[in-house]
């Protein structure tokens, strides 16, 4: 099998067919498209969402933060609480372990969350520490979005631009490699977008104005499209001359030969708005010092197209991250 998550037809007969929800309190499960589960807990709804760290190893109490809390804030609220889970093999250093426990609670201070439990444990069976996270949020039950509000001709908003975590995660990992080719201005900017992998402000802000929202994680932009698609069995029409890629993403992409648009991108917030409320939206996110870009639109077709120097691109199901390539 490929590295990377599960292909959507290995999910479907792996995994989803082999679960089944049974209790009526949950009103989200696991499926394509869906950042997070809920729970009815009374006029409340809990919602939870959980992910390792395992392309990287800079920055992975900063990630392990981000990643997860990230999915919450897909429901316009700010997450509660956190659990790690830190998986190291014996070569470990104990500096090691407090520098992710330091970097996580510098993150989980910024975006106001708590750590409130986990597990640590050195083993064997990996070869480089992996963390995996759970991430809690608590909304009111009258605010949970339903799919079915959204519709042919909503506007599909993303934040930031595309490829930022994997930018980043390139720069650290292959930073030798590119110094023979790049300045040091330029791995530095890369460096430095994952300083922007958090979209919790993002969410928030957008709540008042989305229909719906998507973390842009593994796959990419691409990814996240497809499955948004899936999600909301609508089709899309995607402009690519409207999609914003950093100056950095655009060359350490081109020099490593991969697409931005399939690389791996928490940090950009995939937004459904209504069509009379885009502007707004961009507006209000831009005056709190976020940037954002209409991108496209759903479709009543079931066709998934991205539109480039004047040509209909089928936008495909995604396959493993672009970042596999690399590191």
């Amino acid at each position: 099998m490929k590295i990377g998550k599960l292909t959507i037809s290995d999910l479907n007969d792996l995994i989803f067919k082999n679960i089944k929800n049974s209790n009526e309190r949950i009103l989200s499960a696991g499926e394509i498209g869906s950042d997070c589960a809920a729970i009815e807990v009374g006029e409340d709804v809990v919602y939870l969402s959980t992910d390792p760290i395992t392309g990287t190893n800079s920055g992975l109490g900063k990630l392990a933060i981000n990643i997860n809390c990230n999915d919450i804030a897909t429901e316009g609220i700010s997450p509660t609480g956190i659990m790690l889970t830190i998986l190291a093999p014996p070569h470990t250093q104990k500096e090691e372990i407090a520098l992710i426990m330091k970097e996580a609670q510098e993150e989980a201070d910024k975006i106001g969350v708590s750590i409130i439990g986990g597990h640590t444990e050195i083993t064997a069976a990996v070869n480089r520490t992996i963390i995996s996270a759970t991430s809690i949020g608590i909304g009111k039950k009258q605010n949970f979005k339903k799919r079915d509000s959204i519709i042919a001709g909503d506007r599909l908003i993303i934040t930031k631009g595309v490829g930022i975590e994997g930018t980043g995660i390139i720069a650290f990992e292959k930073e030798i490699e590119l110094l023979d080719v790049f300045s040091k201005e330029t791995i530095q900017s890369a460096k430095n977008l994952l300083d922007s992998t958090s979209v919790v402000k993002d969410g928030v802000i957008a709540n008042k104005f989305s229909k719906g929202m998507h973390d842009v994680t593994e796959g990419g932009l691409l990814g996240a499209l497809w499955e948004s698609s899936c999600f909301y069995n609508l089709g899309l029409e995607i402009s690519y001359d409207k999609i914003f890629i950093h100056q950095c993403t655009k060359e350490i992409c081109k020099y490593f030969k991969i697409d931005p648009l399939k690389l791996i991108s928490s940090g950009t917030m995939l937004i459904v708005v209504s069509k009379e409320s885009s502007d707004v939206l961009i507006s209000e996110l831009k005056e709190n010092g976020i940037e954002a870009f209409d991108i496209g639109m759903f479709t009543k077709s079931d066709e998934k197209v991205l539109i480039k120097n004047g040509e209909r691109l089928k936008i495909a199901s995604p396959e493993s991250d672009e970042l596999y390539k690399v590191i």
